[in-house]
């Protein structure tokens, strides 16, 4: 057994960009979003992301813009700390430590902290100095505001009530608060859809407010324009309404955004709004209400129905997104690619109401054929459900409608696959009417799909079914039992048995292990058959909640949940002893997981890295944070970059200033060398930084002097070597001269 640290999970992308309302930048040029542990930044023109602010080492819970600098972004995070930087270069400024606070014995009682950001030139600073403002605060951001005036270290709290309910049943509670930024005014929203403006707040007793009401549910969010004529809301009807201040009941409207409104945003020119979206999904939207951009993260709800897939075509993750979709989704460049519609119906964003789910899906061998199953009615009584195959189009490049089968089982479908063989392609699948189906492509022309064998075994219902690696075998379990059957004449070759317990997970091993099958069971126990023996290889005693073969190599990924955490161990069903073994990946159940192959090898001759050399495995928390394992993250690499870029904050950091940096290293080491003792005093390499723009000659007479001094003198006077923007040789001109000209 191999245990090290040298692999570490990390995560990968596609992390919630909805957590934290995202912020504008003051000219509106960028988007700046929380995801997981980064905080990302994306063009507001072109909705591409730019870069990640790398250097937290858990989740992100809040950023804010720097209000003495309009190019810097404070961010701060569960690992305690809260850092300053420069989001334009992407780079790391100073971190504050944060140290005193305290977790709660209640999970869901959260504190308003105050903490001072002490000055030093340092980059990394222990902030020691902290007051508790308020307690059991509530954990949404949309909760808290603060108005016009407030000063650091000055909070005014005010006390609002009103009855939890009224003659019509109303709901009363609070869900979000916003200040407006020049009246002394508060608007509130409300569980029953209203929002009410308080005013006359500042007399005791004295306050009043009036009443809005458009939203037909819960209002999530509120926010007012920086000039403060309009305020914003949102809710789970997925439609931005600006209320007109001082109008009432004047408004406009935006509809069809997508999913419910989380947060609402404004930059501080007014220009641009961004709305936040249950489907992970951030709508850059221009002050005449018209949306300009999308920046879609990877969709996934409340449950990840289906599997995680592999598409084998554009390597893309897929599985279930937004209601009755599925989403294609790019882990290399951490990009929402496209939705593939399969329910082909309207969807209504009611709370309770019954709809079709995209609940399995699965690809063929070479990416030509995808299947899918939708269902809705949770009771077998109001069960609908039907089974659909999609070709893929050459022409369009996507998926497009085969056959629709209405009645492809009499119960749920639980499990189905494709053959692995490319020469024939077929799909089997299972229910809970205990048969199971193979289903194949018709003579025709059109290649429609139709029912080729039905199978059982004494009136039991399957669990699961998988086919070997070249298909020549296809394994059904039923219950406790395990049947072996082949696909050319449909005949029952052999029943394998085990220990108590139903199967619950089942796949073939691959290449030099492709005569073995594994499976898991309720009991806690994964099993090894030999299929030439037809006999038990070995067990093991193990409660896997996911079982995860890799399909370019030997090896087989199994996930363990015991004492409230979950253990990896990857190992090859020739042999028990594990390759590798990790730990408590996360503290939550993993029931999906994938392996993704690498478009570059790894390599690498270590024994417990080695199973990362052709594919690459992520893993879906019960949280649905995305992970993987990694051996070097580029978290590292930017992190030792960061702290060497940044030396003194008092000065920009730009590639010019850190370019002078250098210069000014190597002129005084010069410098010491051939004048050891000197009364002369050195002429400061950042002066031109230090002085202030409107008393500096013109850019162009700067650019001149700084190329003349590129240039080596032919009358044989010898230049002056310690002249701050000299250079004695031409080699490394060209590639000083990226960054000189682009920032002079």
């Amino acid at each position: 057994m191999v245990e090290t640290s040298d692999i570490r999970v990390v995560r990968c992308g596609g992390s919630k960009v909805n957590l934290t309302p995202p912020i504008i930048s003051s000219d509106s040029r960028f988007v700046l979003c929380t995801s997981g542990d980064l905080v990302k930044v994306y063009s507001t023109r072109t909705e591409e992301w730019l870069h990640s602010l790398q250097g937290h080492t858990n989740q992100v819970t809040g950023i804010t813009l720097n209000p003495a600098n309009h190019l810097q972004v404070y961010s701060c995070s569960v690992d305690g700390t809260v850092k300053l930087w420069d989001f334009i270069d992407g780079i790391l400024i100073k971190v504050q430590l944060v140290s005193g606070l305290c977790v709660s014995a209640c999970p869901e009682c959260f504190q308003l902290v105050s903490v001072h950001l002490p000055k030093s030139a340092e980059q990394e600073v222990e902030a020691k100095e902290m007051s508790a403002v308020s307690s059991h605060i509530s954990k949404n951001p949309s909760c808290t505001a603060f108005g016009r005036g407030v000063r650091v270290h000055f909070f005014f709290f005010l006390v609002f009530s009103l009855k939890a309910t009224d003659k019509k049943g109303a709901k009363n509670a609070f869900t979000c608060i916003a200040c407006h930024p020049t009246d002394d005014c508060i608007a509130t929203g409300h569980e029953d859809g209203k929002i009410r403006l308080w005013r006359n707040f500042i007399h005791k007793k004295e306050y009043t407010y009036s009443t809005q009401h458009w939203h037909h549910n819960a209002v999530n969010t509120l926010c007012f324009t920086p000039e403060g004529t309009h305020l914003l809301s949102g809710g789970i009807e997925s439609v931005l309404v600006q209320w007109q201040y001082g109008a009432d009941n004047r408004k406009e409207f935006l509809p069809r955004l997508g999913g419910s409104i989380l947060h609402i945003s404004a930059s501080s020119d007014g220009q641009l709004f961004c709305t936040s979206h249950s489907d992970n999904k951030i709508t850059v939207i221009e002050s005449s209400f018209k949306v300009c951009g999308v920046i879609q993260g990877l969709v996934k709800g409340d449950a990840v129905l289906t599997d995680l897939m592999i598409d084998p075509r554009s390597k893309a993750l897929v599985l279930n997104g937004k209601p009755g979709h599925l989403q294609f989704y790019s882990l290399l460049r951490d990009k929402h690619l496209y939705n593939l519609d399969i329910v082909q119906q309207e969807y209504i964003y009611e709370a309770g109401l019954d709809q079709f789910e995209v609940v399995k899906a699965a690809f063929d061998i070479k990416g030509s054929w995808l299947a899918t199953v939708e269902e809705r009615g949770k009771k077998s009584s109001d069960l609908e459900f039907f089974l659909k195959l999609w070709a893929f189009d050459e022409r369009t490049q996507s998926f497009v409608l085969n056959t629709t089968i209405t009645a492809a089982h009499t119960d749920r479908i639980i499990s189905m696959c494709f053959s692995s063989s490319e020469e024939t392609t077929m799909l089997v699948t299972a229910a809970e009417d205990s048969q199971f189906k193979a289903w194949c492509q018709g003579a025709d022309d059109q290649n429609f799909w139709s029912c080729d064998f039905v199978g059982s075994y004494h009136k039991l219902n399957p669990t699961n079914c998988s086919f070997s690696a070249d298909s020549s075998l296809l394994a059904v379990s039923f219950q406790e039992v395990i049947t072996i059957w082949s696909p050319d004449t449909w005949e029952m070759l052999t029943t394998l048995c085990q220990p108590p317990g139903v199967i619950r997970d089942l796949c073939f091993g691959r290449l030099s292990c492709s005569k073995y099958l594994l499976g898991t069971t309720t009991k806690n126990l994964l099993c090894c058959w030999n299929l030439l023996t037809c006999e038990l290889e070995w067990s093991t005693s193990v409660d896997v909640s996911k079982l995860q073969p890799d399909p370019f190599s030997e090896n087989v990924a199994a996930f363990s949940y015991q004492s409230k955490h979950t253990d990896l161990f990857v190992f090859k069903p020739s042999e028990p002893r594990p390759l590798f073994t990790n730990k408590n990946v996360c503290s939550e159940k993993v029931h999906r997981a994938v392996f993704v192959p690498r478009e570059e090898p790894l390599n690498s001759c270590d024994e417990s890295t080695q199973w990362l050399n052709r594919s690459q495995l992520y893993f879906l928390t019960q949280n649905m944070d995305l992970l993987t394992f990694s051996t070097a993250t580029e978290e590292d690499r930017m992190l030792s970059s960061s702290k060497q870029l940044v030396i003194d904050d008092s000065v920009a950091v730009t590639p010019f200033y850190l370019l002078l940096g250098k210069h000014r290293q190597q002129q005084q080491k010069l410098n010491t060398q051939s004048h050891p003792v000197s009364d002369k005093p050195q002429q400061t390499q950042g002066s031109l930084l230090h002085t202030p723009a409107h008393v500096l000659p013109a850019a162009s007479v700067l650019c001149s002097m700084f190329v003349n001094s590129f240039l080596i003198s032919n009358t044989g006077v010898q230049q002056d070597p310690l002249s701050p923007l000299r250079v004695k040789t031409l080699v490394n001109f060209p590639k000083l001269m990226k960054y000189e000209l682009l920032y002079l």
